[in-house]
């Protein structure tokens, strides 16, 4: 039925009235954040943050300036986690294993041979584990956005000879990220582990400072690793991700239209980024193969068995404690 024109008069003074008392985000008060990322710009996470900065300019018709920069641009991981906590840098992607220097729970996640597939993994991170790692860093003045990124189930490249058993690591000079979760998986297994930072990796390779290394094959392919190793061998022996976090006392200072547009491009940028990796992370294999990289599976139950007598899960389960250690439980199954 038609409008007369005195209800039509109403209907468009209500509807100015409105936008006036809620005005777009578009209007509000302009935003700089920069954003770090340890990781080449060809790799999913990297596309996945560059991605998600554009759609919050573009969201925000260019208000929140928001720029991503890949490849360790803005400093090692440590570097930038110090940034982050101090204020100098708004957001960056990291590690929960390489945060628990600074806040221990947020390693947990990344415990040896926890989570058996991608279920179980999501399960927790979307759960009650990923809330307990973010109230962890909230404690110290991280903020972590609710949903991480998935950087992939983590494999060991060699130089010398593909690792077929447990003894195949004895004294073998093994690359690990500065975290004491890694060093001390990698001791537990009778390897010489030595802390060296993404962006130092390939050239330690390179110059044989270290035989080996391991990461998800997404990382070894953007990398270039496969051009200094020879082997790869799928142990799966960690599921790792990245959070994304920001400054807390930054974040809180956002208004909360701002926050929540910038919540939901990141978290609809993840779902694709863990789509897209999990399918890498298979596919990547033949392409791989292709470049040189001679793979093998190694039977799993032999590292773990190993790890268990080496005291390697009781011990970090008194670090972590057994509240925390039930949670982790409650999607890994019995660990210890």
């Amino acid at each position: 039925m038609a409008l007369n024109r005195r209800q039509f008069g109403a209907t468009a003074i209500g509807s100015m009235a409105a936008m006036w008392a809620a005005p777009s985000i578009a209007e509000g008060k302009k935003v700089s954040l920069k954003v770090g990322g340890q990781f080449a710009d060809s790799h999913p996470s990297s596309k996945a943050m560059d991605t998600a900065c554009a759609e919050i300019r573009q969201q925000s018709s260019g208000r929140i300036d928001i720029q991503f920069f890949p490849n360790a641009q803005l400093g090692s991981d440590a570097a930038m986690l110090t940034q982050v906590r101090s204020g100098a840098l708004d957001m960056m992607t990291a590690s929960g294993i390489s945060m628990q220097v600074v806040s221990p729970i947020a390693g947990i996640s990344g415990m040896a041979f926890a989570f058996s597939d991608y279920a179980h993994v999501w399960q927790a991170m979307d759960g009650d584990l990923g809330a307990s790692i973010r109230t962890g860093l909230d404690k110290v003045g991280i903020f972590a956005f609710p949903k991480i990124l998935d950087s992939g189930y983590r494999n060991i490249t060699t130089s010398n000879h593909p690792i077929d058993s447990v003894e195949d690591l004895k004294g073998m000079k093994m690359r690990v990220p500065p975290s004491p979760v890694w060093v001390s998986l990698f001791t537990a297994l009778g390897s010489s582990p030595t802390s060296i930072t993404i962006n130092e990796l390939y050239s330690a390779l390179q110059t044989k400072i270290v035989d080996g290394q391991e990461n998800p094959l997404t990382i070894i392919e953007s990398g270039k690793y496969f051009e200094v190793q020879k082997y790869c061998s799928i142990t799966e022996h960690m599921w790792d991700g990245l959070w994304i976090i920001a400054n807390g006392k930054r974040i809180k200072s956002l208004s909360s239209d701002d926050l929540a547009l910038i919540t939901k491009s990141f978290e609809a940028a993840t779902d694709k980024q863990r789509t897209e990796t999990e399918r890498l992370n298979t596919d990547l294999e033949g392409s791989l193969k292709s470049k040189g990289l001679v793979f093998n599976r190694p039977e799993k139950s032999q590292f773990r068995k190993a790890l268990t007598k080496a005291g390697f899960y009781a011990d970090w389960k008194q670090k972590y404690g057994p509240e925390a250690w039930a949670v982790l439980e409650r999607y890994s199954g019995s660990l210890a």
